[in-house]
């Protein structure tokens, strides 16, 4: 039988391993510092020993992580003051350089999105702000790659999540689009009257071919407005006849005026 000093030991020994015993998940990784200096590869998954205070354990989540960049005060390139929010999905390649390279990557991302937002929008006009949003997620997303691809961290995706403008820019917007609306009606009206007089010469071609297709338009005519319910008839008089009726009534007066 052990005495009790030998008990003790072997009991603080048995509940230093079982301090020493860190589980890490599928997803967690751990960069073991051994005295200071940080081991070649990353421990983990599952059952790792780290031997306090020899080693030094710091867990770092592979996971896609989502960052929301605050309301940034942004003036675009044709001088109009926006509030513009975005949304950055990142995650951590390589644990290692995740910790020994940036003290806080989280928030040093944070901080990047946030300048990298107001310089990238800064360059644009308005509306290519409001239109070409995808084209502007790709390069907030290119630059921020580039720049944090040295901490060990990719990001995968970055949204423009909201333009707030002031009220006053909103409504000239609307004026604006209120009267790209009229020019497109009046040029779609122009459009329509000069294909109506293209068809109407071409009508008037045909029917100067055909006298006899002008009465047949007459009857059509009547037909129209006798199927409604109305108790006005309307003749369509011919303009020919009345110039006919005029050349004979100056043939009449011509002749009668001699013999006066």
């Amino acid at each position: 039988m052990f005495d009790l000093p030998t008990l003790v030991i072997i009991l603080i020994i048995v509940l230093y391993l079982l301090s020493s015993i860190k589980i890490l998940a599928e997803y967690e990784r751990g960069v073991i510092f051994r005295l200071g200096r940080v081991l070649p590869k990353p421990k983990g998954p599952g059952l790792v020993l780290v031997f306090a205070p020899i080693d030094r354990m710091v867990r770092v989540s592979l996971r896609i992580d989502t960052l929301e960049v605050p309301p940034q005060d942004v003036v675009t390139r044709d001088n109009v003051t926006v509030k513009v929010n975005a949304v950055i999905y990142f995650r951590v390649l390589d644990s290692t350089l995740a910790v020994i390279e940036v003290s806080n990557f989280l928030y040093a991302t944070s901080q990047l999105a946030q300048t990298t937002l107001r310089s990238v929008l800064g360059e644009v006009e308005l509306d290519e702000l409001l239109s070409q949003r995808e084209k502007l997620n790709v390069r907030l997303q290119a630059i921020l790659d580039q720049h944090t691809s040295a901490w060990g961290v990719k990001v995968t995706l970055v949204e423009v999540k909201q333009v707030d403008l002031a009220e006053q820019m909103i409504r000239a917007i609307a004026r604006q689009a209120e009267a790209e609306r009229e020019r497109r009606a009046k040029i779609i009206h122009a459009e329509g009257e000069f294909e109506a007089s293209d068809k109407l010469a071409a009508a008037a071609e045909v029917i100067q071919r055909q006298p006899s297709a002008i009465q047949l338009r007459y009857l059509q005519t009547l037909v129209e407005i006798g199927t409604e319910k109305n108790t006005t008839i309307v003749f369509p008089l011919p303009v020919d006849i009345l110039s006919s009726l005029g050349r004979a009534l100056d043939q009449l007066s011509g002749t009668k005026s001699p013999a006066a």
